[in-house]
């Protein structure tokens, strides 16, 4: 009777056991299959994040293209005698400190005046076309130093004097352009996209040594920044920040 009972026991021990493992099997089959279904959902949010990307960037890829070609037709030949640059993501460079702006001042030269009564009417009428007016996010007049300024005590003090002159410049320059008569028709879209910002020496022009190129250096740039571009940088802001 006690073998029956301790065989019985064993039994009961037993079959608590099994059903101990028989939980802990489940409750892994479900832990599993829970992960199996967030690294399928992490996996498809990739795959969706990637196709975003790809469109946006084809999409940021010929517009830009497009509208780099377009400025270049436009001023091609005027480029060399303005002293200027186009690059290849459409900023327009001026380069000639002498002709922009009187020296440490933000008092644009009369040269300067002329170039912009050229320049900017026909760069606006490229922007405000069909084919970008929608997909443009910022047009900015960017006001550029070098990192020389008499007198001053230190590097530091001399960033800030330049700081200063080069916003003020950017906004000579934002200011002149805003009150020119192809401007005024185009009044409301402007407040929206264009700004006057300056860099300081903080975007040095380099020579062929790497060492700051102090006349190249001080320019000012005209940037239009696609709608398609930000869209790329914030996608990669979210990715970076994603676990």
């Amino acid at each position: 009777m006690e073998e029956d009972s301790w065989h019985g026991g064993i039994a009961d021990l037993m079959t608590g056991l099994m059903m101990i493992f028989l939980l802990i099997a489940i409750s892994y089959m479900i832990t599993a299959e829970k992960n199996n279904e967030k690294i399928k959902q992490s996996a498809n949010n990739v795959l969706r994040q990637g196709e975003i990307v790809k469109e946006i960037a084809a999409t940021y890829s010929a517009l830009q293209a497009g509208l780099y070609q377009d400025l270049y037709e436009e001023f091609k030949h005027d480029l060399p005698r303005w002293d200027a640059i186009l690059e290849k993501d459409s900023t327009v460079r001026f380069n000639e400190p002498d002709i922009l702006f009187e020296t440490g001042s933000a008092t644009l030269r009369e040269n300067f005046k002329i170039i912009l009564d050229d320049f900017f009417p026909r760069y606006l009428a490229i922007l405000t076309s069909a084919k970008y007016m929608q997909n443009i996010d910022e047009i900015r007049i960017e006001g550029h130093t070098s990192s020389v300024w008499e007198g001053t005590a230190s590097r530091a003090e001399s960033y800030l004097k330049n700081s200063r002159l080069s916003q003020e410049r950017a906004h000579s320059v934002l200011a002149y352009c805003y009150q020119l008569p192809a401007s005024r028709p185009n009044h409301h879209w402007l407040h929206k996209v264009i700004r006057a910002n300056g860099l300081s020496y903080g975007i040095p022009v380099l020579n062929e040594a790497g060492h700051e190129d102090q006349v190249r250096s001080r320019r000012v740039e005209f940037k239009s920044v696609t709608r398609s571009q930000e869209k790329m940088l914030k996608i990669v802001e979210q990715l970076q920040l994603q676990p």
